[in-house]
Formats: structure tokens, C-alpha cells, sequence
């Protein structure tokens, strides 16, 4: 079973960068998907990106092509989202998700296992 944690969340003007970092444990790490997503205050949780067990496949939420990344690095059993040219609708925690397979999914209920979450906050 994969444990979750996430790190790297924080204040940031507008414009800016920040990489969050999500360490897994245990040994099986790279039979997961890994995704991202995040929840605003008032509103659901939804989709970011998604990377599949051998990061040979990613997927993106609309709003943040061309400005998040995401990518892993099975060695380290990390997976991290950089996020440039913030804007103040990215504020929301972001939480870390494993999905128990080698594909990706951008339906939330397709991961079984999630981290604590990260607040991210983007002043305008």
C-alpha cells in the first residue's frame, strides 16, 4: 500500500512558480498513476494532471495547459507539479492521488489512495 505526502505549497504573487513535491512510501510505487487535483474554498475537488505508472503518459485540466507540469521520478518514489505564471484562481489545496494501475484517469473516483493536501494561495 502507498502512503502519500505532499510538500512544497505556499504563498505566491501572481505570476509566479512554485513546485509541489508528493513522496510516496512503499515499494510498488511505479504500478501507480499518479494524478493531482485540487479543491477551492466552496467548490469541488477537481482534476489537474495525471501521469501514468511509467510517465510516459500525462493528461491536464484545460486551465493550466502550458503552465503546469507534471512529472515523476520512480527511483525517488516522487512525483512533483510545477506551476508557473500562477494566477489567483489556482489558489485551492492540491492534493496528491495514487490510482492502482499503469493508465491514467481524470475522474477523481478512479484513485483510491490520496495525501493530506498542500495549500497553494495566489495573491493578485
Amino acid at each position: 500500500q502507498v502512503q502519500l505526502v505532499e510538500s512544497g505549497g505556499g504563498l505566491v504573487q501572481a505570476g509566479g512558480s512554485l513546485r509541489l513535491s508528493c513522496a510516496a512510501s512503499g515499494r510498488t510505487f511505479d504500478r501507480y498513476a499518479m494524478g493531482w487535483f485540487r479543491q477551492a474554498p466552496g467548490q469541488e475537488r477537481e482534476f489537474v494532471a495525471v501521469i501514468s505508472a511509467g510517465g510516459y503518459t500525462t493528461e491536464y485540466t484545460d486551465s493550466v495547459k502550458g503552465r503546469f507540469t507534471i512529472a515523476r521520478d520512480n527511483t525517488r518514489n516522487t512525483v512533483t507539479l510545477q506551476m508557473n505564471k500562477l494566477k489567483s484562481e489556482d489558489t485551492a489545496v492540491y492534493y496528491c492521488a495514487a490510482r492502482d494501475s499503469i493508465f491514467v484517469s481524470i475522474q477523481e473516483t478512479s484513485f483510491e489512495i490520496w495525501g493530506q493536501g498542500t495549500q497553494v494561495t495566489v495573491s493578485s
